[in-house]
């Protein structure tokens, strides 16, 4: 049995576009359009296995319907630049495939598609199948042919197929007779006219009852509503113009030798190279073996596997001035920890300038201790560079104490890392891999180790694919070896090679420190809160139950769908949002209904309650290692602004908000003889506002020491000081905090339960009052807009695309970030410098407190009881100092015996 899959290739890819979040590649060129299109098109091929395969596309020329009806399509908006930039690149794609791609100048490709399915039907294909997101095309429809519409909800696509029968069944019409229901609710999307004031409803009643618009116009006495009756009586000539304009024309001249579209191999070299170029991973496994191996030729490493070889090997590497370093690493459970499977070297001898490969794996002969032993004697006089230098820390410290001064100091002098330099050069990227990096800076194809070995483990690799195993570890050190330069030089143009030296890469160390040294988590009083949880859970429950007069067992309170029957069916309650899975109960339409509801305010807070059990009891005591402590993992190549991010567990985020969220922190410990010092920023990114917009006003209040929301109440609401009320400064922080943010109207009114014209209000006469702020925010916006990124203080630059977007709601989005990403970007700097000075303080006064979280603004340090004052003293003075601002800065300090207490 034949099959013949047509595409209809520029409905797919709009489908595409707008269903898939804005996706770049590592050229910075637009590639979501492409992706889902792909997606959609892999997905049907799997089903459908077609022995043919063609994509139709439009050609920029008027068609026979332009000649008929003037303004066809004259309401249409033109192609988004995002959209239109990715149309060529598909074109290469799908050229790589060795799918045809069928355009004529006269014809849409509706008509194409319309023209083609007939003649292979005529040519004896046995099943066309034609995939477009217009149901236009359902008028082709047959027993053998099936028209499949994509309909993507919620990011998940589904596929719709429609035979003859299905028409029918979901419309009432024949295929051809849904070309008279178009004919009579017109196209807002075509401007096709169609009968005033009939929709879909009545136009599928009127053709399954009259089978055609003529055969209606014939019967027009009989025609019900009146209103369908008045419009074909005074617009008759609109149906008729418009049945022909929706009719597809299936009999066109076309030159297409259908045996161009048989697929032989779609997934060639060249087609592999593209999707590689896009950083489509996803697409990788569809590609053979043999289509992913790589065209450049490498150096054959050398794979070490005598015992006396392996001091050979660093002798050499010693006397190199750079070496390239991948280390074969497995993560240990529960830790951010490594243990080291094996090591990479990549070096060039300076006597006959020929490049090494080395891969020297721990297996049987080589221990860890050795390896490790080896590589700090390389780091002593060499140059290192490695993708990631924090897991090599780790390693390190498996034999040497890395806390102690004589060792920290010029510790990272020697070393590069990768991943942060590529992160400084753009932080929007979502990861920092080797094989993305290398093609993008060195044009090489490296394949990841999903690609090559997919999810097998270390030990099982070496002993069935060694030379594989060396040879991939040996591609990843030449890499680092090779990426340096490019990406040393990348910094020295966007001059942030300071920024780089003096703040970045010293910040290794203090993330690599809070790691090792991991917070105490009382273990027995989590089990006990948790306990305590499932109990307030159970009685919470039961309160809502009685509430909803439902014996136990009726309703699943965790289900969206029996939820929202329950409140919006069953209790009548109002302001129902009905989706096609039912009532929608977000947070957003509960809190709505929360102050007049008392069984609403119940299902918060067990969701609350259910949070907190899930995530925090259960989740945290699974991180809690033998030393009875959680060593989490702390990211600085993760967000765009600077800040560092914390996960496996997520220790910044501990909730603040509600009074048992608070209860968790108790559970933070310090060690025993010991005390938490909590020091953290007041109102740090309003005070770097102050100093970056130069607003003199602003600037006065922080030098008077004046609260700094109540002046601005006072000057923003017109009333004197003493008379501002809890209220009126509530809302003036709001404003403070929502000006650094971007905030618009909307979103003040909604944190305000107030207008949006009060809230526009506000603004407007927060700027009156502070019009150097506003100047500053407008110029931020001007400056990015004119460069392409925002400036912090420090020279980190966070590009924003968005600014240039044709959507509004990505521009007003891009908007906010230039407005924010300065500020937030530099606390975080500021914050970096103060916990690289306090870790440095600490060990030259010799003090055993350390650093054991940092949570944005705050730094958490355990600290021995007779350290205290001292640590007081060097906290407040480092943090103080970090930066010197137009105003000062603000550093509270508070003692507590866990976390709880600090706050």
């Amino acid at each position: 049995m034949s099959k013949f899959l047509l595409i209809d290739g520029y409905s797919i890819i709009n489908r595409a576009f707008y269903g898939v979040p804005i996706l770049t590649n590592h050229y910075g060129e637009y590639t979501n359009g492409i992706y889902g299109f792909c997606n959609i098109m892999f997905h049907v091929l799997d089903e459908e296995k077609p022995d043919y395969l063609a994509v139709a596309l439009d050609v920029k020329a008027p068609t026979f319907r332009h000649e008929m009806y003037h303004a066809y399509k004259g309401t249409r908006k033109p192609m988004p630049k995002e959209l239109t930039m990715q149309i060529p690149l598909l074109m290469d794609l799908l050229k790589a495939m060795n799918i045809p791609c069928v355009c004529q100048a006269g014809l849409e490709a509706d008509d194409i598609i319309g023209t083609l399915s007939r003649q292979c039907a005529r040519q004896g294909v046995d099943q066309i199948v034609i995939l477009s997101g217009d149901r236009d095309l359902l008028q082709l429809a047959t027993d053998t042919t099936v028209v499949r519409i994509p309909k993507t909800s919620k990011g998940k696509t589904e596929v719709f197929h429609y035979y003859a029968s299905d028409v029918q069944n979901q419309y009432g019409v024949t295929p051809l007779e849904y070309i008279d229901v178009k004919a009579l609710m017109g196209d807002a999307s075509d401007n096709i006219p169609g009968l005033p004031g009939v929709g879909e409803k009545t136009a599928c009643a009127l053709i399954a009852q009259y089978h055609s618009i003529e055969n209606c116009y014939e019967h027009l006495d009989q025609i019900k509503p009146n209103k369908a009756k008045l419009a074909f009586q005074e617009h008759y000539d609109l149906a008729v113009l418009s049945k022909k304009l929706a009719t597809i024309e299936v009999n066109a001249k076309l030159d297409f030798d259908m045996q161009n579209a048989k697929i032989d191999t779609l997934f060639t070299k060249e087609a592999y190279d593209i999707i590689k170029r896009h950083d489509f991973k996803s697409f990788f496994s569809r590609f053979a073996t043999e289509q992913r191996k790589e065209i450049q030729e490498w150096v054959e490493p050398v794979l070490v596997e005598d015992f006396d070889e392996v001091s050979l090997v660093f002798q050499q590497a010693l006397k190199a001035n750079l070496v390239g370093l991948s280390l074969a690493l497995e993560k240990k459970p529960m830790c951010a920890d490594f243990s080291l499977q094996g090591v990479a070297l990549c070096f060039t001898l300076a006597s006959d300038n020929t490049e090494k490969l080395y891969f020297i794996p721990a297996v049987y002969f080589v221990t860890e201790t050795l390896l490790i032993e080896k590589i700090e004697e390389l780091r002593k006089k060499n140059s290192l560079v490695l993708l990631e230098i924090k897991p090599l820390l780790h390693l390190l410290s498996h034999v040497f104490d890395l806390q102690q001064l004589s060792f920290v100091e010029g510790l990272l002098d020697h070393m590069d890392d990768i991943s942060v330099l590529a992160y400084l050069a753009n932080p929007l990227k979502n990861e920092y891999t080797i094989d993305a990096l290398a093609k993008q800076y060195l044009d090489r194809n490296v394949p990841s180790r999903q690609e090559v070995f997919g999810k097998e483990d270390f030990s099982s690799l070496w002993m069935t694919k060694p030379k594989e195993l060396a040879g991939f570890y040996a591609r990843q050190a030449w890499c680092c070896f090779h990426l340096k330069e490019p990406l040393m030089k990348e910094l020295e143009s966007q001059q942030l090679l300071s920024l780089y030296n003096q703040v970045e890469k010293p910040t290794i160390y203090s993330l690599f420190s809070m790691e090792q040294l991991g917070i105490i988590l009382d273990a027995k009083q989590l089990k006990e809160y948790g306990r305590m949880l499932a109990d307030e859970i159970w009685q919470m429950e039961r309160q809502i139950l009685e509430l909803a007069k439902a014996s136990v067992g009726e309703i699943n309170l965790n289900s969206p769908k029996q939820l929202g029957d329950l409140l919006f069916e069953k209790l009548g309650l109002p302001g129902g949002k009905k989706t096609k899975n039912g009532y929608s109960t977000s947070a957003e339409v509960l809190e709505k209904l929360a102050p007049d509801y008392e069984i609403v305010r119940l299902i918060l807070s067990y969701r609350q309650l259910a949070k907190l059990k899930s995530t925090y009891a259960d989740g945290l005591d699974a991180y809690i290692g033998t030393d009875q402590r959680i060593h989490g993992t702390f990211n600085q190549t993760i967000t765009a602004t600077g800040r560092i991010s914390s996960t496996e567990p997520n220790l910044q985020n501990i909730p603040t908000r509600t009074k048992l969220g608070r209860e968790l922190r108790k559970l933070f410990i310090p060690k025993s003889d010991c005390v938490f010092v909590d020091a953290d920023y007041s109102q740090i990114e309003l005070r770097i506002l102050a100093d970056m917009s130069g607003d003199e006003r602003l600037i006065d209040a922080y030098h008077c020491a004046q609260d700094i929301h109540a002046v601005t109440a006072s000057q923003v609401f017109h009333v004197p000081l003493a008379e501002v009320t809890p209220t009126l400064r509530r809302q003036a922080k709001a404003v403070n905090f929502g000006i650094v943010y971007g905030i618009s109207a909307f979103g003040l009114s909604e944190d305000l339960s107030i207008s949006k014209k009060e809230a526009q209000q506000y603004i407007a006469r927060y700027f009156e009052t502070y019009p150097g702020v506003k100047d500053f925010l407008d110029k931020l916006v001007n400056d990015a807009k004119e460069k392409g990124y925002s400036l912090t203080k420090y020279g980190r630059k966070r590009p924003v695309p968005e600014l240039f977007s044709s959507n509004f709601i990505q521009r007003s989005f891009g908007e906010r970030v230039a407005m924010n990403a300065p500020i937030q970007g530099t606390a975080a700097d500021i914050m970096k410098i103060a916990m690289i000075a306090v870790d440095k303080k600490l060990r030259e006064q010799n003090l055993k407190a350390r650093i054991v979280l940092q949570v944005h603004d705050e730094l958490l340090l355990e600290v021995p009881k007779e350290e205290i004052k001292q640590v007081i003293e060097l906290l407040t003075a480092c943090m103080k100092s970090a930066a010197f601002l137009k105003v000062s800065l603000d550093v509270s300090v508070s003692v507590g015996n866990n976390w709880y207490e600090t706050k």
